[in-house]
């Protein structure tokens, strides 16, 4: 069996971060391992508190289990702090280890920033430049690109800006601001659109988490980037389509739709 690991923070009601990648990667059919980067006391209305593991501690987690459970593919989530951006970029190097997907969660739906500016710099100049892949939603590609992006053009032009700077191809997701779930792969070949359907579902804690984490599964299969993207896609789709509501704010999709085991 093929194996991942999901480098993020904890999501206490399990729609995001480490709980959501786990779930994803599961359902797509590889072995999920983490390397939690920080608690987080939260729900489907918020956050309420955060509290984050020392630079020292996750490196020992990532060397824990990189040598012995080695990953086919590595999916890195938010990481608030330019101290553990740093850890993970050196481990990445140290291990030599491929499949990188990066989620850089800076911008919170609400348009608050995320990370402080010391770690937005660490994390151009240390970790972009490692990933296979990028999954920017639109307010995090305007900070890489440093452009505002109205258009489907805008995203092709900030695709390629953030391509030409960092060498990583980059997803680029149209559905958090632009009135439609198609999503942009820019490569070092050029350029190819992902139509999506949108899904009138308002609970969408945690979709970001899961679109890489399962981007991540399918290049650990061995897919090339296109079609794990591809799959990725119909994967979230599925999840959304099946309409789980819980919680008093917006709630998470059903990781488990696909599965139909005797237990």
């Amino acid at each position: 069996m093929q194996t991942a690991l999901t480098i993020a923070g904890s999501d206490t009601c399990g729609g995001a971060g480490i709980q959501a990648d786990i779930k994803t990667m599961t359902a797509n059919g590889v072995y999920a391992m983490s390397a939690i980067t920080a608690l987080t006391a939260q729900n489907t209305t918020g956050v309420t508190g955060i509290m984050e593991v020392t630079p020292d501690f996750l490196r020992l987690e990532l060397d824990t289990v990189i040598t012995d459970i080695r990953p086919d593919a590595v999916k890195i989530g938010m990481v608030s702090s330019a101290e553990l951006i740093r850890v993970i970029a050196e481990t990445l190097r140290k291990y030599e280890l491929k499949n990188i997907v990066a989620d850089p969660v800076m911008v919170a739906t609400s348009g608050a920033r995320l990370i402080s500016e010391e770690a937005v710099s660490t994390l151009k100049e240390e970790l972009l430049p490692l990933a296979t892949v990028i999954t920017p939603n639109i307010p995090e590609a305007e900070v890489l690109a440093d452009m505002e992006i109205r258009t489907p053009e805008d995203m092709i032009t900030a695709a390629e800006k953030i391509y030409k700077a960092y060498g990583c191809a980059v997803l680029c997701k149209g559905g958090h601001s632009m009135n439609d779930a198609n999503d942009l792969l820019y490569r070092a070949d050029g350029y190819k659109w992902f139509r999506g359907r949108r899904i009138d579902n308002p609970n969408t804690h945690g979709t970001g988490c899961t679109l890489s984490s399962a981007i991540a599964s399918n290049l650990a299969k061995g897919a090339d980037l296109d079609t794990a993207v591809e799959k990725a896609k119909n994967y979230i789709s599925g999840a959304l389509a099946a309409m789980l509501d819980l919680g008093a704010g917006s709630g998470p999709m059903n990781h488990a739709f696909a599965i139909k085991g005797e237990y």
